[in-house]
């Protein structure tokens, strides 16, 4: 038979054990999604030709996926840039995402090759003409025609390396060449 004593700890312990599981389940410990909006969004300064744009960093294959999903709007000059390891052909849809966008396919050099119109929930996908596509920027429907970004401008992968660093990523690892 057990004392008195050891009885009440057991109780305790078990009354707390039930709290703490209770707390969890009902909402007490935020959902990984939440945990992801409650982050607040890094933006890095990067210059496409003359021109600077604002842009989050989607290089991780969790971010990459997500993308612009979502989202309600987005700011003028202000965009995503997907970064990737290799230079391979590209193919990007609008699945969930609610902004028409321009869609642009740079080079492993960062040379703007391509800049396609996306329509919002369009699940067709938006290929690449090139096989030799590592970063992807969008922008807001005829956004690079407004901020005077054309074929042939180029990202300044220094800015890119530099912003990988800051995220603490390896930028040898997405083989940014000068």
């Amino acid at each position: 038979m057990l004392s008195m004593n050891k009885t009440i700890k057991i109780l305790k312990y078990h009354f707390f054990l039930f709290c703490s599981l209770a707390v969890i389940s009902c909402g007490g410990k935020p959902k990984q999604e939440d945990n992801n909006k409650m982050e607040k969004t890094k933006f890095y300064t990067l210059h496409v030709g003359d021109n600077k744009i604002k842009a989050e960093l989607a290089v991780l294959p969790k971010e990459r996926q997500r993308g612009l999903m979502f989202r309600e709007k987005m700011d003028p000059g202000t965009g995503m840039l997907f970064i990737f390891e290799e230079a391979t052909a590209q193919k990007f849809w609008m699945k969930n995402t609610r902004i028409p966008l321009d869609i642009a396919y740079f080079s492993a050099n960062g040379k703007l090759l391509e800049i396609h119109s996306a329509k919002p929930f369009d699940l067709a996908g938006v290929p690449s003409r090139s096989q030799d596509i590592q970063f992807v920027l969008e922008l807001n429907l005829h956004d690079f025609r407004k901020q005077k970004i054309k074929i042939g401008d180029r990202l300044n992968l220094h800015e890119i390396r530099n912003a990988l660093i800051a995220e603490g990523l390896n930028p040898n690892r997405y083989n940014i060449a000068f």
